[in-house]
């Protein structure tokens, strides 16, 4: 998020863009505060939130865009901070990115999470038969992960 941060407001000959920013070293107090601030920025502007910090008590109206930069090894933690900028109040559409460079962990993060939400689907659908449709490789991953 470091380097993130620092292209985006270095960037440009105006400056960049404004950045707004909770991770895991934000204090409790100051959350609300960045969140309002952006809310009601005019213009445009970035909030870099961390997937742990972010999960709980922010709503982001304001925003149109969500990137991911660093997946998540839950699925259902990535869709959370989407849903960040859905919410009540919201008008128009957000737009999500996945930003993942080919050959590194993170692809093969993406491929799990993938692996997870196919298994997951073929236990929860009725017109699967329940367990049926899973190989004996998927159950013994499924219970060894």
């Amino acid at each position: 998020m470091d380097e993130v941060e620092r292209r985006l407001t270095d960037a440009g000959p105006d400056g960049g863009l404004p950045c707004f920013r909770i991770d895991g070293t934000t204090p409790q107090r100051a959350r609300g505060g960045r969140i309002e601030s952006f809310q009601n920025h005019e213009g445009s502007a970035v909030f870099l939130i961390s997937l742990k910090a972010g999960g709980f008590g922010i709503n982001l109206t304001a925003a149109d865009y969500v990137i991911l930069l660093d997946p998540w090894w839950n699925p259902a933690v990535e869709a959370q901070a989407i849903d960040r900028a859905h919410r009540i109040g919201r008008t128009g559409h957000v737009i999500a990115y996945r930003l993942i460079t080919a050959g590194t962990i993170e692809e093969k993060m993406l491929r799990l999470q993938e692996h997870k939400r196919g298994l997951a689907d073929s236990i929860i659908r009725s017109d699967a038969g329940g367990l049926a449709g899973l190989s004996s490789e998927d159950l013994e991953w499924l219970f060894d992960a």
